[in-house]
């Protein structure tokens, strides 16, 4: 049994295939995942686990370059729209549509049981070498 780390081996496992520049999503219970993208799915009942309790645990795990957010989380969700900025400083956001769009090309999705609106992020992997 792993001693350190994330413990649930589906989502151990996409971080440890992920390169450089390669993307996972976190999502609310709400969003689609498109055919073709692993979806590990963490949803236990509403609100269970959160986006934030989940996107901590991967954010212990994974190097994070990049982090893409739906513009619209700023006027719909903005607390956790502001939590999120505290934690990643370089945030590019676009269109709802588009981080749909941008999911089909993610390692994988994780579903959470978040049920706040626009909850999703794609983080994109950096390196842990210069």
């Amino acid at each position: 049994m792993k001693k350190h780390g994330i413990l649930n081996s589906e989502i151990a496992k996409v971080l440890a295939d992920l390169g450089h520049t390669d993307t996972i999503v976190i999502a609310d219970c709400g969003l689609p995942v498109p055919a073709g993208v692993k979806k590990i799915d963490l949803a236990l009942e509403l609100g269970k686990p959160s986006f934030l309790e989940v996107l901590q645990a991967v954010e212990r795990d994974m190097v994070i370059e990049k982090v893409i957010l739906a513009e619209e989380m700023a006027e719909k969700n903005p607390q956790l729209f502001s939590i999120v900025r505290e934690k990643f400083p370089k945030i590019e956001t676009v269109s709802h549509e588009e981080l749909k769009r941008l999911s089909k090309e993610a390692a994988a999705v994780i579903r959470t049981g978040e049920a706040t609106p626009y909850a999703n992020i794609i983080l994109q992997a950096g390196v842990i070498f210069s």
